[in-house]
């Protein structure tokens, strides 16, 4: 499910087919460093970042829209310097952070017309037809929503204003799994025009099977990888065998490693390659999930 490839752009990203470009992006706190990120967005597509808490997943977001500054590096959002730019690329830009923004006593009608002096494209009637499409009540006070609802008001706002590219910091988190599948079709809805795009964060691996087409894995501060989903799902396997097998398997393979009474069971790249190496032994597929918890909880055989 790759979006890419058209080649009409709008103005702004006429000079970059890339939604968002971060290069050697580093920023250090008193206990956690960020180090040396780079990624980069297509223009069209869907990123999912995923990696432990305190990863350095919000970080890196908050990074991206100025609220953090960084100690190196450069960051390029719609083809725009996002500190010299940060005004007309906050036109350009929804985001939703996982805590609700909006004042307990507040109603989704106040609403359209508090965000019509923030936005020169402000919609009320989009914003209207999202609130009617989500069910959500115009004359109800935000305190009164459950967590989905306002996520879902979250939503609504960010688009309401013919944003390019969505940025959101876990925004499926705490939700049933019929509002997710609900929130995962408006992404998907959103980037059916190749211009747009979308970069979210989220320890909701199977989410970002269905939707992403990049996922980015932050462990530790530092980028694990950054590519397209399908390959990674495609290179990576599990190779797995008994204890007796297990002293054959060269260490320099292994990835990951857990022992478990069943026997082996170690994370591996280029399954293609190791599935000719390893004849006799079995290479199952991996999820999302499995390259994480390897990464982040799998024994290191260096």
């Amino acid at each position: 499910m790759n979006h890419h490839g058209n080649t009409m752009q709008h103005p702004s990203a006429e000079r970059s087919h890339h939604s968002i470009e971060i290069r050697n992006l580093s920023k250090s706190f008193d206990r956690f460093r960020l180090e040396d990120v780079n990624l980069t967005l297509p223009c069209g597509s869907i990123m999912g970042v995923i990696g432990e808490n305190g990863a350095g997943k919000t970080t890196t977001i908050k990074l991206m829209l100025n609220q953090l500054k960084a100690n190196a590096g450069q960051i390029t959002i719609l083809g725009y310097d996002h500190i010299r730019e940060e005004k007309k690329l906050k036109e350009e830009i929804g985001v939703v952070f996982d805590e609700s923004y909006f004042h307990d006593n507040i109603k989704p009608k106040h609403i359209s017309k508090i965000m019509a002096r923030v936005y020169q494209r402000w919609d009320h009637e989009m914003f209207s037809d999202y609130l009617k499409q989500f069910h959500l009540p115009e004359d109800k006070i935000t305190k009164e929503f459950s967590r989905g609802m306002k996520m879902k008001l979250s939503l609504a706002t960010a688009l309401s204003h013919h944003p390019k590219l969505l940025i959101l910091d876990e925004p499926t988190s705490g939700l049933d799994p019929v509002i997710r599948n609900e929130i995962l079709d408006i992404f998907l809805d959103f980037i059916q025009d190749e211009e747009n795009s979308i970069l979210f964060s989220s320890h909701i691996t199977s989410d970002l099977e269905k939707v992403a087409d990049y996922i980015t894995f932050l462990h530790e501060g530092r980028i694990m990888f950054s590519e397209s989903k399908d390959e990674l799902l495609a290179d990576y396997g599990l190779l797995l065998c008994g204890a007796a097998d297990f002293s054959t398997v060269d260490k320099g393979d292994i990835i990951g490693h857990r022992e478990n009474r069943f026997g082996h069971e170690m994370l591996i790249r280029n399954k293609a390659k190791m599935a000719q190496k390893y004849k006799g032994l079995t290479i199952d597929s991996v999820t999302l999930e499995d390259i994480m918890l390897f990464y982040v909880k799998g024994d290191q055989l260096k």
